[in-house]
């Protein structure tokens, strides 16, 4: 019996790489320096693993932004506009791609993001033309195994699978279907294989997770054709084929007729799977069995028992030489490690595992699966005792929580009127002119504004002192936005440290970390609240500013909250109870705060819910229970309020096409989506449902340091008015603008607001 995991954290376990990044990005590290960071953290990595037990160690896994821009390098994917970048250049050739450059007469725009599967990371679109070539240009994959030879650690590289990278892309050109470039990319794969092979390789990985997805016959002949063309070319390479974050459902035959030395089983999404493996005529006993039993999405400690009665049930059937323990996904998506935290409640930290907690519990099943597991017993007993002090907790469950829940009603989830009839009041009541511009919620967090934060929680600043802070950000604030002619103005959100974060530690049934760090994107990390029990407002949480901001203007100001369905998403939830019905708790505590935000007269209450799509099962057989009860949450938490208050949401970095008539359902007077990367491409969704509300597409990609020129704006502008009835069209950037710097913030709203001003022209005359 082998222990493997399907890759590591790689952010380092105080978030090294994200401020080395920052720090070079803005001209304060050389590549030298950044470089070091980076093998520094890699080698942490691979020598934990090592020291802890796990027999079969990842490489490939770590990245400075993103696996899938990595792997448009390896196999030279480079989109035409970066070619007056110097290749030789290549950390400057790479985050151009993931960020845009605006530098020495270059202005190119960075590539898009979306989700990761149903995750709440961020990866980098490929992008392919009709003809498009490939070329191994980058080499990180073999120097990555070189340098853990240089520790003595002989690695399984990881490599993102043809079929997934190609369905992971996007065509930027009619007349093909990017899977044609099967043929054109192989051959690079077989390079890479082969100079592997030259360094005595013995097991790569292949992660291909569009597996989980509903593929068609030419997908499913494409992993086919891609398997046995590899089995042929190199038939003692030993391949870990990764499946995770769902079943292989249709494609499980496909997959157990796959010439693979180890075939991998996410048993946390589907822990049915194994009886389906087991049970088909398909199954080949000589196939390896990668047992996906630790949760690499969630920081519960693992049930040992469970795992060994799904090991034993292996084992029956299987030599259990032939069987690997492992995550069941890479741990990319949970936090380093909980010997960090010093300032838990020891009764919930208890019950939890961080990365290297995980990769203990993989080396534990692993001891207690062995014939020598009598003397690790007591390792036994330990987990069954935690995870029974969990189930009993007092801190768990709340009756009038409970209650409530059971009471919902069907009216808790609708408005008093439709669409058409609150857009009138609406109207009447805000008095706001055509294409009205505003944006999306938060305002840059300087160095000053975090390190006040910080002072504050460390408890060197008094609440006196540090209320008089935020309000004068605040003030300084609403006045800017004043000057630049903004439509509707928000307070900036100097108070809170993270959108989910900060509603968490106003909520009951949430537990913090101190280094619970986890990557959403490039340098962006965030700290996920612990979702451990019953979910409740046991005070106002953000009534005190907004009120205070609106009453410095005249001009409309929106109150800013984050959505039940994306704080579940961007939670560790709790997994002792439907996700449905946390949420529902967590909707009933939004629809209260929303409800007081109107009480002091907040007229316009933005709900941003960016983790809608996010949610979306991977089977589409199984869209329709998420969406129900998904929607239904929305609604819940914002129709309390009458008619004249205007209901926003605010989506981002998601494919709207499939689920267009359910976010229409959520029936948010005002939508604002993400379109600037896409050049409008996502508005398509909405265009062709004729989506019935008013929409802000996202003129103004904040996700990129390079601001976009007045006729950039206008131009998107002009597509959205040729597509959109224009009085419901209104003039955002994609994104909020916390992570942003002042100088350019300023020029690019300043534009934004003279291109909706121009377009107001336009049609008086």
């Amino acid at each position: 019996m082998k222990t493997t995991s399907l890759g590591h954290p790689r952010i380092g376990s105080k978030r090294e790489l994200k401020k080395a990044c920052e720090a070079f990005w803005s001209g304060k590290m050389n590549q030298e320096e950044l470089i070091k960071v980076g093998q520094d953290i890699k080698r942490q990595n691979w020598t934990l693993q090592k020291e802890l037990g796990i027999d079969i160690i990842p490489s490939n896994d770590f990245s400075f932004y993103d696996q899938i821009l990595d792997s448009c390098l390896t196999f030279g994917c480079i989109p035409v506009r970066y070619k007056e970048i110097n290749k030789n250049n290549f950390l400057e050739l790479y985050f151009a791609m993931a960020r845009g450059l605006q530098k020495d007469g270059i202005d190119v725009t960075a590539m898009e993001m979306t989700k990761w599967f149903d995750t709440n990371y961020h990866y980098i679109v490929p992008e392919f033309e009709k003809e498009q070539t490939f070329e191994f240009f980058s080499k990180k994959i073999i120097n990555e195994f070189k340098e853990a030879l240089e520790l003595g650690i002989t690695t399984k590289p990881v490599l993102i699978g043809p079929v997934t990278f190609l369905l992971l892309g996007k065509e930027k050109e009619s007349g093909f279907h990017r899977l044609e470039l099967l043929e054109r990319l192989l051959p690079v794969y077989f390079e890479v294989i082969a100079e592997l092979t030259k360094l005595k390789v013995e097991y790569i990985q292949f992660d291909e997770p569009c597996l989980a997805l509903n593929l068609n016959s030419k997908e499913q002949h494409a992993i086919k054709l891609t398997y046995e063309q590899i089995n042929t070319k190199f038939p003692e390479l030993k391949i870990h084929l990764a499946n995770y974050f769902d079943c292989y459902g249709d494609n499980l035959d496909v997959a157990l007729k796959l010439p693979v030395d180890t075939l991998h089983l996410d048993l946390v999404r589907c822990p049915l799977q194994l009886d389906d493996v087991l049970e088909s005529k398909h199954f080949n006993p000589y196939t390896n069995l990668s047992l996906g039993l630790i949760d690499g999405r969630n920081i519960w400690k693992n049930d040992f028992e469970a795992s060994l009665k799904t090991i034993e049930k292996a084992s029956r059937k299987i030599n259990p030489e032939k069987l690997w323990i492992s995550t069941s996904c890479s741990l990319l998506h949970v936090p380093y490690d909980l010997d960090l935290e010093t300032n838990m409640l020891p009764e919930i930290k208890e019950w939890l595992a961080f990365s290297k907690q995980k990769l203990q519990e993989v080396v534990t099943l692993k001891k207690l699966s062995s014939s020598k597991k009598d003397i690790h017993l007591p390792l036994l007993e330990e987990n069954k005792r935690c995870n029974l002090a969990r189930k009993k907790s007092k801190l768990i469950h709340n009756q009038q929580v409970k209650e409530r829940i059971l009471n919902l009603k069907d009216s808790d989830s609708h408005r008093e009127n439709n669409f058409s009839i609150r857009q009138s009041k609406q109207k009447k009541a805000l008095n706001l002119p055509l294409y009205p511009t505003t944006t999306i919620g938060s305002f840059p967090q300087t160095n000053e504004v975090r390190s006040w934060r910080l002072k504050y929680k460390k408890g060197l600043v008094s609440q006196e002192e540090y209320d008089t802070f935020i309000a004068n950000e605040t003030k300084a604030c609403v006045r800017f936005q004043e000057e630049v002619g903004l439509d509707v103005l928000v307070h900036g959100e100097f108070e809170r440290n993270d959108m989910v974060e900060y509603f968490g530690e106003k909520l009951k049934g949430f537990a913090f970390s101190d280094f619970g760090w986890v990557q959403s994107y490039g340098s962006r990390c965030v700290k996920p609240p612990i979702l451990y029990g019953d979910v409740y407002r046991s005070a106002p949480m953000t009534v005190k500013w907004s009120k205070y901001a609106q009453s410095l203007t005249s001009t409309p100001l929106k109150g800013m909250l984050t959505g039940p369905v994306t704080i579940l998403q961007w939670s560790f939830v709790r997994n002792d109870q439907p996700r449905s019905t946390t949420c529902n708790q967590i909707a009933l505590a939004i629809r209260d705060e929303v409800i007081d935000l109107e009480k002091n007269g907040l007229k316009i209450i933005q709900i941003d819910e960016p983790a809608i799509r996010e949610g979306l099962p991977l089977r589409k057989e199984d869209w329709p229970h998420y969406l129900y009860w998904a929607v239904k949450a929305f609604r819940i938490s914002a129709s309390g309020v009458k008619d004249e208050t205007q209901i926003h949401t605010h989506m981002c970095y998601s494919e709207f096409n499939d689920i267009i008539a359910s976010i229409a359902d959520m029936d948010a007077d005002v939508i604002t989506i993400e379109t600037s990367r896409s050049e409008m491409e996502l508005l398509d969704a909405f265009v062709n449902f004729k989506y019935p509300n008013e929409i802000g597409p996202g003129v103004y990609d904040i996700h990129s340091p390079r601001v976009p020129s007045l006729d950039e704006i206008e131009h998107l502008l002009i597509k959205a008015k040729d597509v959109l009835p224009k009085e419901h069209i209104w003039v955002n950037p994609d994104c909020g603008l916390k992570t942003r710097d002042w100088p350019e913030t300023k020029k690019a709203l300043q534009s934004i607001v003279k291109s909706a001003i121009k377009l107001r022209e336009k049609e008086t005359k």
